[in-house]
């Protein structure tokens, strides 16, 4: 049964969680249904050494709850978990396919933006990106550099020498972070209620629709995305995973993002403990 959650420590305290985390662990505790378990943060991430603040007698069957980890740290995870008898709900296969979105592309492409993909460092030939995008992004595997002076998009007026120059302040932004290699997206124009974008985050629970939520603090009335589109995605190859839906300019809805359960953000709209109850009951129907 998966009855354990698993989250990082605070960098200075190995006893204590993650202050970031800490609204989250007192839900769970909240529930009452959870066994918590807390591993160092420094040693982990630091040092890749897996330091616990339980002894472990006998096989546990657990959530993590925390930060995001590149695919192959996240199979040493699993692994060290592993040989202390604590088992992690998503194996590496399904995180790596989960949290890198190029990798489950080719199961959302009909409901997504076009992309392509090139290997860190490649010189991408603009005029080529031109005859594809009108508009177009830049990410990484999994995260773009919002929130920075990095452009939202480029269209078809960037030159070579100027996206050149964009992408080494590209690869500065995402520095160790940086992971996989470069997709190009079709910049989407969203729809806006109240000057914010109506963004939707679904998780899905061994397949099921757990929890949907707004995930831009967008205003209340704000429609939700339409039921047959959310469920056409409940059958992905993991047991615990979300799916991001924005809603366009022109109404239609597209997926913006996916990614691994466990590493993906609550949004602020989300009734903590209600999540964790219901993550509790779907994980736990298959037994």
């Amino acid at each position: 049964m998966y009855n354990t959650i698993l989250f990082p420590s605070d960098f200075f305290n190995k006893n204590t969680v993650d202050e970031e985390l800490r609204e989250e662990y007192e839900a769970v505790v909240q529930t009452g249904k959870y066994d918590v378990l807390i591993f160092s943060y420094e040693d982990w991430f630091e040092n890749k050494m897996l330091k616990i603040n339980k002894k472990i007698n006998e096989p546990i069957y657990a959530v993590y709850r925390g930060w995001m980890m590149k695919a192959d740290m996240y199979e040493l995870f699993y692994n060290a978990l592993s040989s202390k008898q604590i088992y992690l709900v998503t194996s590496p296969s399904s995180y790596e396919k989960l949290h890198l979105f190029p990798n489950a592309y080719d199961l959302l492409k009909e409901d997504t933006a076009m992309m392509k993909t090139y290997p860190l460092h490649q010189f991408i030939d603009v005029e080529e990106l031109k005859q594809d995008f009108d508009k177009f992004m830049v990410k990484d595997y999994v995260k773009s550099v919002k929130g920075t002076c990095f452009p939202k998009f480029f269209d078809r007026t960037i030159t070579q020498l100027k996206f050149d120059d964009c992408m080494k302040l590209f690869y500065q932004y995402r520095g160790k972070l940086l992971t996989g290699g470069i997709c190009i997206k079709e910049y989407l124009d969203l729809k806006q209620y109240d000057r914010k974008t109506n963004e939707y985050r679904v998780f899905y629970v061994n397949h099921k629709i757990a929890t949907v939520s707004r995930n831009s603090q967008q205003i209340d009335i704000s429609p939700k995305p339409p039921n047959e589109l959310i469920e056409k995605y409940s059958n992905l190859d993991s047991f615990f995973y979300t799916i991001d839906y924005a809603q366009l300019d022109n109404n239609q809805w597209k997926i913006i993002e996916c990614g691994d359960g466990q590493v993906s953000g609550l949004s602020d709209s989300q009734d903590y403990e209600q999540f964790y109850e219901i993550l509790f009951n779907y994980l736990n129907e298959k037994y």
